[in-house]
């Protein structure tokens, strides 16, 4: 299983910006999605997650500036980030829980897209 991490890049402050993470391979069904992000010399904190039924939660930071989907068919979840700011630049991480057989399921990561806000 890949998950392939795009849509990063240079942003001026209030900018938006619109993440897109699809997973491929031996995917038998998607439980949890999620976006992470990490900061220079910080720890990787959760940004948002999403079911597979479509229900979300957002980190406190972002709550009202972003938005997290996901498309079932294309094994794909989204991102959408608005009015950033220059504290959300961080390398930006997708995260599935992926069942890959029928008694068991694990954790995938993507490569990882990088996010500037500029002031």
């Amino acid at each position: 299983v890949q998950l392939q991490a795009s849509g990063g890049g240079l942003v001026q402050t209030g900018g938006s910006l619109r993440l897109s993470c699809a997973a491929s391979g031996n995917i038998i069904s998607i439980n949890n999605m999620a976006w992470y992000r990490q900061a220079p010399g910080k720890q990787r904190e959760l940004v948002a997650t999403i079911t597979s039924g479509g229900n979300p939660n957002y980190a406190d930071s972002v709550k009202g500036r972003f938005t997290i989907a996901r498309d079932n068919a294309k094994n794909t979840v989204y991102l959408q980030m608005n009015s950033l700011e220059p504290e959300d630049s961080a390398v930006y991480y997708c995260n599935a829980l992926v069942r890959v057989s029928s008694i068991s399921q694990r954790f995938y990561w993507g490569q990882g897209t990088q996010v500037t806000v500029s002031s």
